[in-house]
């Protein structure tokens, strides 16, 4: 056995079999009939799942290795994309050796399509794709682990119980990413935090950073094994976050009551939405890789929270929550052509901003409005075109 087996992705040989059990699983199939038909799907999910599942083996029937099945989950993809985007762009990956492995610490806003959106750029600048970290409660439903990894996920254990089996499992985490970039060559996808930023207030977790390093040898500095992992900052924009309304929610029930309890399989319901709702346009900004002398964790954090957030492309909706909220016209650039942001010029985004706002119930749009006008905060805040203390984030239940 493979000291890794535990949490890596699937290899080649494990493709066919984990395939059988997938397609042949009824879970799955009833999810996919509710993704592709909604409406038909939820009504008749048995014979409906059936004939979807008929269709997706059909389909994967030729699929025998990894790159296969991603070679099928491409068709998907562009469907997807012409069904409810605008467009996708891309910046500074050029900067990037197109030979060199890269460990990509992004900000986080969809469970499933920040890490497939940079794949997608990977693969259409013909790149490697990446080994993607998903947490443990993502994989409620068998199908779904096997799905993950086979798209080249591994797990973070996240369900570890008492001090010392976390501490193993970050550990071990730790060894199997400074493996995958120095050992096997393969560039690593991980987030910035723990889950989405519901608020929109990106920010990484010292923790994370103090994680990638728990595998360092003694006698090694900080500053030379974080310059092993060739960390590159990702900053991802959405246009329109397809679960704004479920974020709000959420924060809303956290900030009235205290708490919310997360509902059976709520994250792959959370998938599916992010997969069918309506995003517009979306950019992937790669930033330049971390060879700096970095002394601690909170060092590490404060530059990639700087290029995440400096290379964050605002759009017109984001521009709009902030003067819905602060009632005055941001001073930034929005669009990944960088144009001065003057609302005359956006009347139609303005539009298409009010008409989301008014599909939201009237208790959550106070949220929905902090989720895209943070961006706007941040940046401004980084770029120290107004004083920090002047602006407050606006994160619902206590602030940042």
């Amino acid at each position: 056995m493979d000291k890794f087996d535990d949490i890596r992705p699937y290899n080649d040989d494990e493709v066919r079999p984990t395939l059988e059990r997938i397609l042949n699983d009824s879970d799955f199939r009833r999810a996919i009939a509710r993704l592709r038909f909604p409406k038909l799907g939820k009504l008749l999910p048995a014979p409906v799942g059936a004939a979807v599942g008929w269709y997706v083996k059909r389909q994967l029937r030729d699929a025998y290795t990894v790159k296969d099945v991603q070679e099928v989950v491409q068709t998907y993809m562009e469907r997807m994309m012409g069904q409810t985007m605008n467009g996708l762009t891309s910046s500074g990956l050029n900067k990037l050796s197109p030979d060199q492995a890269y460990l990509f610490v992004s900000n986080h806003r969809d469970i499933a399509l920040d890490p497939a959106f940079v794949d997608w750029v990977l693969h259409m600048n013909k790149r490697e794709t990446v080994r993607i970290a998903i947490g443990d409660n993502l994989l409620t439903m068998p199908f779904a682990s096997d799905m993950m990894r086979l798209n080249k996920s591994f797990i973070v254990n996240r369900s570890a119980k008492g001090n010392k089996e976390k501490f193993r499992a970050l550990k071990h985490l730790s060894d199997y990413i400074h493996h995958s970039i120095t050992v096997d060559k393969a560039s690593c996808w991980i987030a910035q935090r723990q889950g989405r930023a519901k608020d929109g207030i990106d920010r990484t977790e010292t923790a994370l950073m103090k994680m990638f390093a728990m595998n360092k040898p003694k006698e090694q500095g900080f500053a030379d094994y974080i310059r092993e992992l060739k960390i590159v900052p990702v900053s991802i924009s959405y246009e329109w976050d397809p679960c704004d309304a479920a974020k709000a929610r959420e924060r809303y029930q956290q900030a009235t009551f205290g708490s919310y309890q997360k509902g059976e399989h709520e994250d792959v319901f959370n998938i599916a939405q992010g997969i069918a709702g309506v995003k517009g346009r979306v950019h992937i900004a790669f930033g330049d890789p971390l060879v700096g002398d970095f002394q601690d964790a909170d060092e590490l954090a404060t530059e990639i929270d700087r290029q995440v957030i400096g290379n964050y492309v605002l759009e017109p909706s984001n521009c709009f929550a902030y003067m819905a909220l602060y009632g005055e016209v941001p001073k930034v650039n929005v669009g990944s052509e960088q144009v001065p942001f003057r609302e005359r010029d956006f009347r139609q985004e303005h539009r298409q901003f009010i008409e989301r706002l008014r599909a939201i119930e009237p208790k959550y749009r106070r949220y929905v409005r902090e989720m895209y006008a943070n961006p706007v905060v941040s940046k401004l805040q980084f770029e120290a075109a107004a004083p920090a203390e002047e602006i407050p984030l606006r994160a619902g239940n206590g602030g940042f």
